[in-house]
């Protein structure tokens, strides 16, 4: 069952609550409803891909109460800390370097070194923020590829039984997805259009560029939510469906490893796949640091089932396994 609870001190208390011990709670903002998770635990960020049915390994964006929570685990730039200082809290996402000593899971982040940041305009979810202690990581509450929720019974319609609870703060002021604006680069860029003008981000840093990453090249990340294009890879070959280990190889294992395997990363003993998604990214960068202090030539994945959060993983491996140029 799905709780839906007011968002008033005793519905804020309980969501975050929930929100601490792992569970998955949905939240208005002035943007659109948000499917919360504790960005710091890798599990429940893994739940949210599953609830959502989301077929990809997004970055998503986390949320804070206030700048300087953000800017506490993200290396802030002198035009970051303008735009935040005129358009936060505001429908504005921010990605910046991630802190060498950054909490956040990296699920979260889809294993990048950058992060999305954003301070929300909303009452209740700032209250709900500040109660949790902890940034909360929150793509659109609903199901991969529908229209994005802007009221609470939005979101029961396509989430009810897949999550914890709904706060109901009532309808989305601006009902558009935050805009986010890539600072990580020399030259600002502008990732997705949303609730914050273009306008409104050139009157206080000047012109900035347009457009993503494009899909076509394995080696450059996409760094936004809602951009498909490869995410963190490792130096060294992966080899996914791998039935056997060969010799030069370290074992990314889901389940008991091959015979011969020498160097391994379990994501999932007990084959569970939901353990299997929060421990990929660290699985996938210790091995790549094993191998090259090793002279090994690659990773070696074990078969996942094409199944649940396994098409997710499977679509990160293979986009980790892609030929570069």
């Amino acid at each position: 069952m799905t709780e839906l609870v007011i968002a008033d001190a005793t519905g804020v208390a309980r969501a975050a609550a929930l929100l601490r011990a792992g569970a998955l709670v949905a939240f208005g903002t002035e943007t659109v409803y948000g499917l919360g998770a504790d960005a710091t635990d890798a599990r429940a960020v893994a739940q949210v891909f599953a609830a959502k049915g989301r077929p990809h390994f997004n970055p998503l964006i986390c949320h804070y109460p206030d700048a300087d929570a953000a800017f506490a685990q993200v290396e802030p730039t002198a035009m970051a800390r303008r735009l935040a200082a005129s358009l936060w809290p505001g429908p504005l996402t921010l990605v910046l370097p991630r802190r060498a000593d950054c909490p956040v899971a990296l699920l979260t982040g889809a294993g990048l070194e950058t992060l999305a940041v954003r301070v929300p305009a909303q009452a209740s979810a700032l209250a709900l923020l500040r109660a949790v202690g902890r940034p909360v990581a929150a793509p659109s509450a609903n199901r991969s590829g529908q229209v994005s929720p802007t009221t609470a019974q939005h979101v029961m319609d396509g989430l009810a039984g897949r999550i914890a609870a709904v706060l109901d703060s009532g309808p989305c002021a601006v009902g558009v997805e935050s805009t986010v604006l890539d600072l990580s680069e020399a030259r600002p860029l502008l990732l997705r259009p949303g609730g914050t003008t273009v306008e409104a981000i050139e009157t206080l840093i000047g012109p900035i560029g347009h457009g993503n990453p494009p899909a076509a090249e394995p080696a450059l990340a996409s760094r936004s939510p809602g951009l498909l294009a490869s995410h963190y890879a490792p130096d060294v070959s992966v080899r996914p469906d791998a039935e056997a280990v060969r010799g030069d190889e370290a074992v990314l294992a889901f389940g008991p490893p091959p015979p011969g395997a020498v160097v391994v990363f379990q994501l999932s003993a007990s084959r569970d796949l939901t353990e299997a998604a929060a421990n990929l990214f660290v699985g996938l960068r210790q091995l790549d640091t094993e191998t090259a202090r090793l002279g090994l030539a690659g990773i070696a994945v074990m078969p996942i089932p094409e199944l649940g959060l396994g098409l997710a993983i499977n679509d990160r491996l293979r986009r980790a396994g892609a030929p570069r140029g």
